[in-house]
């Protein structure tokens, strides 16, 4: 048996939160043959108490089984110091440097803002099924639940634990191949977010520059209804990102999104496009039925001189998936919702960046 081949191997294997592997993370700590032919792996964890630490013994297994004459394999694990922590860190993020990187010049990340005129239009389910559906077409992606008041992407994901903080940076943790960051995991459910405006600049500003994103292809930003503190915070922050406005077929519901829209354009961001979700419901019968009228999706795409990029039907699969914390396009991959989010996912993949200066918006605070 090959010890080098062994622990080439076993040092590909990833880190499932810093998708590295174990040996360049400096995790691989020791691998062992045993005059019985076993196999003894030691690997140091980032963090005491890794919530993902079953995940890497057995990614650590698998691994090692992959190379001739190995059969018994026993992981055990010690954890990093404080100056190992940092390297990691700097060796994953580069040196700290305090400021918002991601979706500015030089960065890959494709900054997206999903945004309705008002509550009920099914945003926060468009953005979780969005990004699952560009993860299975794979990107790398991540999500900023920036809906303060009504933060639902977690358990739409089924993401039930705490963010790892490694050396006072925040791990998000993942779901579908989809990183996740939301107010859900700090505010208990008993709580309720009284904040201002200042309160809620300086949550949002911690979120892209405290986390570890790790310039992901598209991060994804579930906004608040509406155009208030939140929303002019984050164009702030991410001058470059562009829009996507959600909205229902109804006429009422097209009037409130362009608000949406017309905002963005204010503040000099791109609008993508118009997603119109629940377009119609499919009876037992087989037979289309517009449920909430019909043309919104379009009138508004035609205001905002934009295109409709999807039409979304209104299926069991998604309200289900989004209270089991199992999203529709996951679970039920021959689902006409699936397809419909298949193909926007498609239509942003098209559509590239719009390529023009974007100059800082300066907002009073106080």
């Amino acid at each position: 048996m090959d010890v080098d081949a062994l622990r080439a191997a076993i040092g590909a294997v990833q880190d499932p939160e810093l998708h590295r592997g174990i040996e360049e993370l400096g995790m691989l700590r020791d691998v062992t043959i045993a005059p019985d032919g076993s196999v003894h792996v030691q690997v140091a964890l980032t963090v005491p108490g890794c919530p993902l630490k079953d995940t890497i013994r057995n990614d650590v297994t698998e691994a090692a089984r992959t190379v001739d004459d190995v059969a018994i394999v026993a992981v055990d694990f010690t954890t990093m110091t404080d100056t190992e922590r940092t390297g990691v860190v700097e060796k994953v993020q580069g040196p700290n440097i305090r400021e918002i990187t991601i979706g500015r010049a030089g960065s890959k990340t494709r900054v997206i803002g999903i945004s309705s005129g008002k509550g009920g239009v099914g945003k926060s389910s468009v953005t979780a099924n969005l990004g699952v559906a560009l993860a299975a077409r794979g990107h790398r992606v991540g999500i900023i639940d920036a809906d303060v008041w009504g933060f639902s992407i977690p358990k739409m994901l089924g993401v039930e634990r705490q963010p790892v903080v490694l050396d006072e940076v925040m791990l998000p943790p993942e779901a579908y191949g989809v990183g996740v960051m939301s107010m859900d995991f700090f505010i208990g459910p008993d709580q309720a977010v009284i904040w201002r405006g200042p309160m809620l600049h300086k949550a949002l500003e911690q979120f892209l520059v405290d986390v570890l994103w790790d310039d992901p292809d598209y991060l994804l930003i579930d906004m608040p209804p509406g155009t208030g503190d939140v929303a002019i915070s984050l164009s702030q922050f991410l001058p470059r990102s562009e829009t996507i406005v959600v909205t229902t077929p109804q006429p009422t519901a097209e009037r409130v999104a362009v608000k949406a829209g017309l905002m963005a354009e204010k503040v000099n961001q791109d609008v993508l496009g118009v997603v119109e979700n629940m377009s119609w419901f499919i009876g037992d019968d087989g037979k289309r039925y517009m449920i909430f009228g019909e043309g919104g999706g379009a009138a508004l795409a035609g205001t905002l001189g934009t295109d409709l990029l999807a039409q979304i039907p209104l299926v069991p699969a998604v309200r289900e998936g989004a209270d089991r914390g199992l999203p529709a396009v996951a679970v039920e991959p021959d689902g006409e919702a699936v397809a419909a989010f298949d193909r926007l996912a498609e239509e942003i993949e098209k559509r590239k960046p719009v390529a023009r200066s974007h100059p800082e918006l300066v907002i009073n605070n106080e």
